[in-house]
Formats: structure tokens, sequence, C-alpha cells
């Protein structure tokens, strides 16, 4: 008798076991597969070895399904991947559509695998693209070292299915920044402001609108400029149009030319998509820095120096790159030193293409301009009259010139280094009046600063004897003078066409075209290894 009700006991427990095993050994093949058909993009072979060590580690027990029921974290993962849009991504890539049907499935055991693998899927891609991005920034020929930022999937991921609050645990994913909280918000905001909007379409002149004309637009531009907030209750119409012109990196003019007008007639909703496409970038940035750093925005024209809460503790315009043949790099790099009435050693490229016409036409010209030429050891050769032989060996690059420090020098008094491949740094400039100007891009790649004493000063804080009449006597001494930093200050050269600033949201023009690069690429889905890049995109999408 007894026998008989051991052995029972026995085979059921083994039953048990194999009914156990079958669901395991299904939810194994699957995963190894490395593509689930259920899903809006099928195709995980680039995170399956992640999927597969995720599940390795419970012997591919289900993760997200207890007693046939899915588990609070599971809908709570859920409820995060449906609400996508509001950190700026697509909920469909993360399958935001499909889950209300999944759950009706999940009590029977091939729903409950399919489940449990798609919500895996999906909600490691969520992970790696809410914390570093969708888009590996390399692919752009970007200075931005994506490999660096890459979280442990399957570590991060098993914490959270134990998580007592998943969404407070998947915010801690996010970039730390308050330009990127502040960035959520204004999309949040804009989305709404797309949905409430008419769409009307301003009507063109054949003349700049001015303040006293008459416009038969004037009632759909008072219902735009009311609805972004630029006309508040208080202010006239042509206060509310200045406004939206300096948010619109416009002169204020107060008149509708055919730059406000452009702005004025973009859809709102290409508004939400400059905002989506700042957010990546933002994921794109360390998430701590040794230092607070120095950024650099280029279609801003602004630079900013931040304290050790990231917040602006410095502001200034900057002149960068023209938008044909000289763009500004994006990239990071880090400030080792400073120089004190610099040299300038003319890039050969220039020398070429600039210098060399205009001293063939003018033989003065070497001499009026402060330049002189140099040999390779960067030994004077002449200063002052330039032969056919000397012109001849600079056209050919066994010469060169270089600009001597002072006030005609093309670096101005001070330039600031963070050696990097691209040759490219920040400096002041003799040519001031150019920060008037509301569109800054007039260089040949590098980036002149507006108050360069002001970022010296910010610069070798903490270094004794560095105050402001220290720093000027150095820009007026007689020697050029190298000031090594004790640390270095990380420097980032970043590409955003949206700034929200003091709770206004300000937007600029996509000068460089990476704006509608990033978003052709994202455009096209996932998996992204099938897609063939255009000239303006280079590499590999790095997600699965």
């Amino acid at each position: 008798m007894r026998l008989a009700l051991l052995t029972a006991v026995v085979m059921n427990v083994a039953a048990t076991a194999v009914a156990l095993a079958q669901p395991n050994q299904q939810l194994r093949a699957l995963a190894d597969s490395g593509v689930l058909s259920d899903l809006r993009w099928p195709n995980f072979t680039r995170l399956q070895p992640d999927v597969a060590t995720f599940y390795e580690s419970s012997s591919y027990q289900f993760a997200w399904v207890r007693a046939g029921e899915a588990t609070p974290q599971a809908l709570a993962m859920i409820h995060t991947l449906e609400s996508a849009a509001l950190k700026g991504l697509d909920a469909e890539d993360y399958d935001g559509s499909r889950w209300n049907d999944r759950l009706s499935q999940v009590r029977t055991d091939a729903g409950a695998i399919r489940f449990d693998l798609a919500l895996t899927v999906s909600a490691m891609r969520y992970i790696s693209d809410v914390s570093s991005g969708k888009v590996n920034p390399e692919v752009f020929s970007f200075g931005l070292r994506f490999d660096q930022k890459k979280c442990d999937l399957p570590a991060t991921l098993r914490e959270l299915t134990n998580a007592r609050d998943v969404t407070t645990d998947l915010d801690r994913l996010e970039p730390p920044f308050e330009g990127y909280w502040r960035t959520k918000k204004a999309l949040a905001e804009y989305m709404k402001l797309a949905r409430e909007d008419d769409r009307e379409v301003l009507p063109a002149t054949k003349k700049p609108v001015e303040p006293s004309d008459q416009y038969p637009g004037a009632q759909r531009l008072e219902r735009l400029l009311r609805l972004l907030g630029d006309l508040r209750p208080d202010d006239t119409l042509l206060e509310a149009l200045k406004r939206f012109q300096i948010r619109h990196g416009i002169e204020p003019d107060g008149c509708i030319g055919k730059a406000t007008l452009k702005e004025l007639n973009t859809p709102l909703s290409q508004r939400v998509r400059q905002l989506q496409l700042v957010l990546e970038r933002w994921r794109w940035v360390p998430h701590s820095f040794p230092r607070p750093p120095i950024v650099v925005n280029i279609p801003e024209f602004r630079l900013r120096a931040y304290d050790d809460q990231y917040r602006p503790e410095l502001e200034m315009k900057v002149v960068v790159g023209k938008a044909y043949l000289h763009k500004t790099p994006v990239f990071s790099g880090s400030m080792t030193h400073l120089i004190f009435r610099p040299y300038w050693d003319v890039p050969f490229s220039i020398q070429r293409a600039e210098l060399v016409p205009k001293i063939a036409k003018d033989p003065a010209y070497l001499a009026e301009n402060d330049y002189e030429i140099v040999n390779s050891k960067r030994q004077v050769v002449s200063s002052s009259s330039v032969r056919a032989d000397l012109l001849a060996q600079l056209r050919s690059g066994k010469l060169f010139i270089r600009q001597v420090p002072g006030d005609k020098n093309a670096l101005g008094l001070v330039k600031f280094l963070f050696p990097n491949q691209y040759n490219v740094y920040l400096h002041s400039t003799p040519a001031k009046s150019l920060f008037l100007k509301s569109r800054r891009d007039f260089s040949h790649g590098c980036i002149r600063v507006e108050k360069p004493e002001e970022l010296a000063l910010w610069v070798l804080r903490g270094m004794p004897g560095w105050n402001i009449d220290h720093i000027q006597a150095a820009e007026n001494g007689a020697d050029s003078i190298q000031v090594n930093l004790d640390k270095p200050i990380p420097v980032l050269i970043v590409y955003g066409t949206a700034v929200v600033v003091g709770g206004e949201v300000f937007f600029f023009d996509d000068i460089y075209g990476h704006d509608a690069a990033l978003e052709q690429l994202l455009d096209h889905g996932y998996p992204y290894s099938g897609w063939q890049p255009t000239s303006a995109v280079r590499g590999q999408h790095p997600h699965g």
C-alpha cells in the first residue's frame, strides 16, 4: 500500500516536472531562433545573446508570468512601453498596441511563452533605446563613442522583473540632465499643441508685412501665437510676433518676411519631431563627467559651461563652421591647455585656396596682415617680400604661412585646445561684428567665442593666480604663453535644433542637415541591418 502510494507520488512529481519542462524547452527554442513572428519587428538576432543570457540565469523559467497571470512588473513594463511616445520614442517599436491581445492569451502555455519572450525582447529594446539612444552616433561619423554607454541588458532586466517600482527604476536609466527632462516636458506640450492646432496656413505676400500693414492672415496669426504661448494676455500682436522670432532664431523686427513666414507655417508635428531628435541625441551623451563640461550646440550658435549640478554657469554666442564645406564636427574631447597670444598656423587648404592668390595679387598682403612664411621647422623664411620661388613653394606645400600674435591674428588673443582628430578648437576673434548676426556659421570649422576672457576665467578657476587681471596681462604681453590645466575639462560639440531655456522652447534651422539624416535612419525602423545608408549616413545600427 505504502509502496503503491510512494510510486504514485513519484510518478506525479515526474509528470509535473515533464509538464513544466516542456514550456521551458519551447521558450528556449524560440529564444534561440532569434525570431518571433508576433513582434512588429520580428528579427531580434542582434539581441539574441542578451536574451539567452537573461533566460539562462533562471533555467528558462518565465520572467513575466506567474500562475497563468502577468506579474505586476510585467504590467508596469507594458504601461511604460505603451507610453514610449512621452520619451520621444515610437511605442509601436515595442509593440505598444499588441499587449492587450497577448494578455488575454497568457493563461495558455503557448500564449505565456510568446508573451514572455515578446516582453523580454521589447523591454530590452526599450531599455537600450531610452538609455543610450537608438542610433550609434558613429553612423554619422560623429566623434562620440557609443560603446562606452551600453548597459548590461540581461542584468538590468533581471532586476526589473523583481522591482518594487518598475517605472521609477526605468526613469533612472535615462540621462540625468535637467536639459533632457525639460525637453521631455516640452515634447509632451507640443504633442498636445499639435493635436489642438487647426493647421491653417498663413498666406504669403509679395513684400514683407510691416507692423502697420493690414494682413489677411491676422486672425490665424493671433490664434497661432496664443496657442504657442507667445501672445500673452497683456501683449500686443507685435510683441508676440517678436517673441516668436526670438524663439526661432530670427531677428526680432516684428515683420513677416520670408524666414518668419516659413517658421510660422512649419507644422507643429515637425516641432514634435525636432524635440524627438534632440532627445535621441541627449541619449548619446555620457551620463556623468569627471568635471563639469563645456558644451557647444552648433545650430544654436551657443556655448554653455556647466556647474556640478549640470546647470549653465556661463553662456555666450559662438561662430561655427560654414554649412557648405566647412562644417564643425560633432564630437567630444578634453580641454588640456590654452594659449594666450597664439600663433595661427594657417591650414594648407586655406593657404593654397585663399591666401596664396591674395599674396600673388598684392605683394604687401603678407606684411599688412602680420603673416610670415616659415619652413617645416617653423623657422621664418620671409615676413615681407614674396619672390616667385617662395610663392611656388607655398602652392606646393613645401613652405607654410603663419600669422604672428596680435590684434590682427585670426585666433584673437587666446585659444582653448582639446586635442582631437579634426584639429578643431575654441578661440577668440578680432571679427566681433559677426556675433551681432542671428545666424553665425562663418568659420572654417573652429569655434569662435564671444567672451574669451570670461571663458578663460572659468576654465582657469581654482588655479592659483589666474584672475581677470592676470588673464588680461597675458593677452597683452609680448610672448605666447601656454597654460596647462591641472585637470582636463570635458568638451562636447553637439547638434540640437531645439533647446528649452527658462520654460521656453527655442527652435533652430537644421543648418548641416543632420536632423534630416537622423530622421531618415529612424524612419527605416528595426532591425536596421538591411538598411542601405545614403551618402549622408554611414555605419550600422547597434541594436536588434
